[in-house]
């Protein structure tokens, strides 16, 4: 499939330039906020979206203000990546995919019943956009964002459809981040993926869009993704890393895997997440290309994770450039990988996009340039 249009929103920015600008600059948008921020008995490190700009920016595509923080950041994202793509969203041969872990949970209390269903989240957007069609909704932990691209990727297969929409987006709560403080999953630090030190992950939050064709165009191409669950547990990873495994061994066959420039992996921080994924890495003879975790840039954004990284890493792609780890010093696993220490170039084709999510879902998507 053929990306002809991105765009991030998240703290690090508002444009898909912006974001890949600081992520290069070794820029984290990560920050400490104290217990008032969502009235929480701890502190926490965070990504959180500037909600001012977010009001202002939005302000300037509609006058209407009826929708969620969420809804705003979803169709502002989409909008923005339109702006590069230039198609017709309201014709009857776009399909949308929203992609989102929790959608309006905040919402649960709201006196407008409706407001906490992700089916009313998903018609509300494809409406601002003139849409028919139903749209595709994909909830599933966090490797919704991937789930997505290979919903449109299968979309586009069936010749129902011209061009695909994907949005991933997550908004932080109380509700959010105090069930994971009550997994002790938070890190009250900036996380450090495949560190030996690393001590949890942190939450963030962010609106993503990719609009895909299934006409040619030069540059960037999602050409193969696999989802497997391999049920260990309904929170730990499998210590065999069987699920990611099997999800890379599909998406490589036909490839020779020296051309692979670089590895995106989940890389949340937590102990358990990131020794599955090096067993996995291991397993699919991928432990010589360089690793990379953009969550010290981004924190953990949720059912945006997969269409974030994703976007980024195609830049870096494009631009020949294998982005370094941040916050990384050592690791200590029994099967080591190349954790990429700094920004480098790499003229090689293709990069492996990889997330795993509670459940024991596993996901991996395959990106060729050219």
């Amino acid at each position: 499939m053929n990306i002809i249009g991105t765009n991030i929103i998240s703290s690090l920015g508002f444009t898909t330039d912006e974001n890949f600008g600081a992520v290069k600059k070794g820029i984290s948008g990560l920050k400490h906020y104290g217990v008032k921020t969502f009235d929480l008995p701890e502190a926490f490190v965070a990504s959180l979206i500037n909600k001012e700009k977010l009001n202002d920016e939005f302000a300037i595509i509609t006058s209407i203000n009826n929708y969620t923080n969420l809804e705003k950041a979803a169709i502002l994202s989409i909008n923005s990546a339109n702006n590069e793509a230039k198609i017709d969203l309201s014709n009857d041969r776009v399909i949308f995919i929203l992609s989102t872990t929790k959608g309006n949970v905040d919402s649960l209390d709201d006196k407008n019943v409706n407001r906490k269903f992700l089916w009313n989240t998903a018609n509300l957007i494809v409406d601002f956009f003139k849409n028919k069609n139903t749209p595709i909704i994909v909830s599933n932990a966090c490797v919704s964002g991937s789930a997505a691209q290979v919903a449109a990727m299968r979309a586009l297969q069936s010749g129902k459809y011209d061009y695909a929409v994907v949005a991933g987006v997550d908004f932080l709560s109380k509700f959010i981040i105090s069930g994971f403080q009550s997994l002790k999953a938070l890190s009250p630090e900036p996380c450090k993926p495949f560190d030996k030190s690393r001590t949890g992950l942190n939450l963030g939050e962010a609106s993503a869009s990719i609009i895909f064709s299934k006409e040619g165009v030069n540059g960037v191409r999602f050409i193969a993704g696999a989802i497997r669950n391999d049920s260990n547990h309904i929170s730990a990873p499998s210590p065999t890393g069987d699920g990611s495994f099997r999800a890379l061994r599909n998406i490589l066959e036909n490839i020779d895997i020296k051309d692979i420039s670089f590895v995106n992996a989940h890389g949340t921080s937590t102990p358990y997440n990131d020794a599955m994924e090096t067993v996995a890495i291991t397993r699919a003879g991928l432990a010589d290309v360089p690793v990379n975790s953009l969550k010290a840039f981004f924190g953990h954004t949720l059912g945006a994770a997969g269409v974030l990284e994703s976007i980024v890493s195609m830049r870096a792609l494009e631009e020949m450039t294998v982005l370094k780890s941040l916050n990384f010093t050592e690791q200590e696993f029994e099967n080591p990988i190349n954790i990429s220490i700094e920004n480098h170039t790499s003229d090689k084709k293709y990069f492996v996009k990889m997330l795993s999510g509670l459940g024991g879902v596993n996901a991996a998507l395959l990106f060729s340039r050219g």
